[in-house]
């Protein structure tokens, strides 16, 4: 009879090394024995490119890459460990107060909070942040339980986590994970930090009659984020968070519930219409102002920009507006004038891939009336053809201008200001998990991209994953520092629509092979959309900002 070995071998590729060690050892122990060092303390793990703590216990031969809070996930497990944090010290200071975390805005998160009979003040911050550091000086360990899910619901309503144990009642699962601390149970669906006291960088202040969470710098955990000033940006969150209350959909519970129930059908007319709504309501502001001739449309990757143009144009001619496009990629300068970033690569992003004289040039022209020869790109040479096809705006001409930099003022220097009207469009997430756990509109906006890269560019998910951290730093440095020079912004997320895309996403990530990198986002991916019930495409109207992504647009693009 074979004799069944009581050790592995394990590959550490933080050092290049193999050991073998007694099965149930913990990555812990493995990491103590290697003496890991990395720039910031350990905190968890990639196994085979899967995300585990520290506690998790070997059984089988396994590759491993120690993370610390400077890795992109290692950063998701801490910002989520100091929203544990964050629960216990108001939990701690008032047992009745309630804590939301609701969305990402100035640069941290905005926090609700309910407190009988108290003011959200300075004081009251500095009271809960004092909190916040003595916990962690306590250095106390978060601890994960696996129960059954029947018993987390109940565990969940009892303690006046309704919108969780909503949640919990539609897994699948037989068992479901609950952290503890000191005592306190929650769930944050994800892996947190070994113990509070590797959590010492963060900061609280009061923010607009809540309170904002700045977390550090991605990538320089020393540093805490400094506010940035984003009136505009809050101002549509919230507009967007009290439609969904009224709706009665702030949850994934209440959405999941909604569809089994058979509301969604309903619910999805609704949010179509407010987006009908509001893209009217922007038309007739371009209206009211005024000698406008040229709109600029801005916004991240994924935000639904070009269907979001189209449906602005069919408003503008309602109100009888002769609209004309011009792309922003026709005026990209020849290939080898192209900038190049640090890594030596062509950057198409910085608004110095286009000539922008030219562009000035022809808008200028345009808005006196007179004829002008579009150029056109071709992607293929790399070379701009002058020979493109003729414009001239006529009377009541307007001119809709779709590209990452419309509210850049360099786009568009001489231009009057009085001639233009700037629109950001993103995709701001405004269904959240649960009360702690709001979706990052990235999220959002990623699992749109991977949708469509797959079915319309022929990109597998494996690829989009992978090009997603050159996308957002571009979006970082030529989109967002200047989103609040728009004269309005328009909200592109439906609260219904990861529910749509979630059977279009699924077998596309899972076609991402574990040896890769990237498979650790694919699976963090899938595990986030399984919260949600499937929701068919059919109600879903054919000139919805979803269908730019899926199929059966009535618009051509």
């Amino acid at each position: 009879m074979t004799e069944v070995s009581k050790t592995i071998e394990v590959i550490i590729e933080n050092n290049s090394s193999r050991k073998s060690y007694p099965k149930s050892i913990t990555l812990g122990e493995i990491a103590e024995d290697q003496a890991i060092k990395l720039d910031y303390p350990v905190i968890g793990a990639l196994v085979n490119n899967k995300l585990r703590e520290l506690s998790y216990d070997l059984y089988k031969p396994k590759s491993i890459k120690f993370i610390d809070m400077s890795h992109p996930i290692g950063y998701r497990m801490y910002a989520r460990s100091v929203a544990f944090v964050m629960y216990k010290a108001v939990k701690d200071i008032w047992h009745d107060g309630v804590l939301r975390i609701e969305h990402s805005v100035a640069n941290g998160w905005f926090c609700g909070l309910e407190l009988k009979g108290v003011n959200l003040t300075h004081e009251v911050a500095e009271m809960i942040e004092a909190r916040m550091h003595e916990i962690v000086k306590e250095d106390i360990p978060f601890r994960r339980s696996e129960i059954p899910t029947s018993e987390a619901v109940a565990l969940f309503r009892d303690l006046g986590l309704e919108e969780k144990a909503s949640l919990f009642e539609y897994r699948t699962d037989h068992y479901s994970s609950v952290y503890h601390l000191n005592g306190l149970n929650n769930y944050f669906y994800g892996y947190l930090v070994p113990s509070t006291g590797l959590l010492s960088t963060f900061a609280l202040e009061p923010y607009n009659h809540g309170l904002l969470l700045r977390l550090p710098v991605v990538g320089k955990p020393e540093v805490i984020n400094k506010p940035l000033k984003q009136e505009k940006l809050f101002r549509i969150f919230r507009e967007h968070k009290k439609w969904v209350n009224i709706l009665g959909v702030p949850y994934v519970g209440n959405l999941n519930q909604a569809i089994a129930t058979g509301n969604d059908s309903d619910l999805i007319k609704v949010a179509e219409a407010l987006h009908e709504k509001k893209i009217a309501r922007i038309a007739d502001k371009i209206y009211k102002k005024g000698g406008v001739k040229l709109v600029l449309i801005s916004g991240p990757s994924s935000s639904g920009k070009t269907t979001f143009s189209k449906r602005l144009g069919v408003q503008l001619t309602v109100l009888g507006y002769r609209v004309s496009t011009i792309s922003l990629d026709d005026y990209f300068v020849n290939r080898e004038l192209t900038p190049r970033d640090e890594n030596g690569e062509y950057d198409f992003e910085t608004i110095k891939a286009i000539d922008v004289a030219l562009f000035n040039d022809h808008l200028s022209q345009l808005i006196e009336g007179k004829e002008v020869t579009i150029p056109r790109f071709d992607f293929t040479t790399g070379q701009r053809n002058p020979n493109g096809h003729k414009l001239q705006l006529k009377k009541n001409g307007i001119l809709v201008v779709e590209g990452i930099h419309g509210l850049n003022p360099e786009l568009t220097s001489s231009i009057d200001e009085s001639q233009k009207f700037g629109i950001f469009v993103s995709a701001l997430t405004q269904i959240a998990i649960d009360s702690q756990n709001p979706i990052p509109t990235t999220d959002n906006r990623l699992i749109r991209r991977i949708v469509r890269d797959f079915r319309h560019r022929n990109y597998s998910a494996l690829e989009t994953i992978k090009r997603w951290p050159s996308v957002r730093k571009g979006e970082e440095l030529y989109i967002f520092p200047y989103q609040e020079n728009a004269d309005v912004m328009f909200n592109s997320a439906l609260f219904y629509e990861l529910a749509v895309l979630k059977s279009y996403a699924e077998p596309v990530l899972r076609e991402v092979q574990q040896n890769t990198p990237e498979y650790a986002e694919a699976y963090r991916l899938l595990k986030f959309i399984s919260y949600f019930k499937n929701m068919s495409l059919k109600e879903v109207p054919p000139t919805s900002i979803l269908r730019e992504f899926l199929e059966g647009s009535s618009f051509i693009y």
